[in-house]
């Protein structure tokens, strides 16, 4: 039996059994520790912010220091760098220094699929729902 998960999200059929069809046979799917999936969750919560999402995008193609963040982006210097700070400590983004600057680059390419992926997505729903 699957460990029981929390779950934080209301739900309208809450105290309900789920009906279920005895013809069907569904093969139980392994759900990873409750720890990697309060990770997991973490590491969206960080991603989820249009800068942030813009920023993944930037570093996709390349390392790129803060005033390169700033011009690609046209947002102000305290801002990338708070968002920054943001990503780092979710570990999505690595800095090192060279000379005076700092260089950002992904922590590695899950991300920036995980990214994409999410914008490509919403790009076709859009397209999708054109007249």
């Amino acid at each position: 039996m699957a460990p029981a998960l929390e779950d934080t999200a209301d739900t309208a059929s809450a105290g309900t059994e789920p009906s279920h069809s005895p013809e069907r046979s569904v093969t139980p799917v392994p759900v990873p520790p409750t720890g990697t999936l309060a990770e997991a969750g973490e590491l969206l919560r960080a991603l989820a912010a249009p800068v942030r999402i813009a920023i993944v995008l930037q570093l996709r193609s390349g390392e790129r220091c803060v005033h390169e963040l700033v011009d690609g982006l046209g947002v102000a210097q305290p801002l990338i760098s708070q968002h920054l700070r943001v990503l780092k400590a979710a570990r999505v983004v690595r800095g090192q220094r060279r000379g005076r600057e700092v260089v950002y680059r992904l922590a590695d390419d899950h991300l920036a699929h995980i990214v994409a992926d999410a914008v490509a997505h919403v790009a076709e729903m859009e397209e999708d729902q054109r007249p």
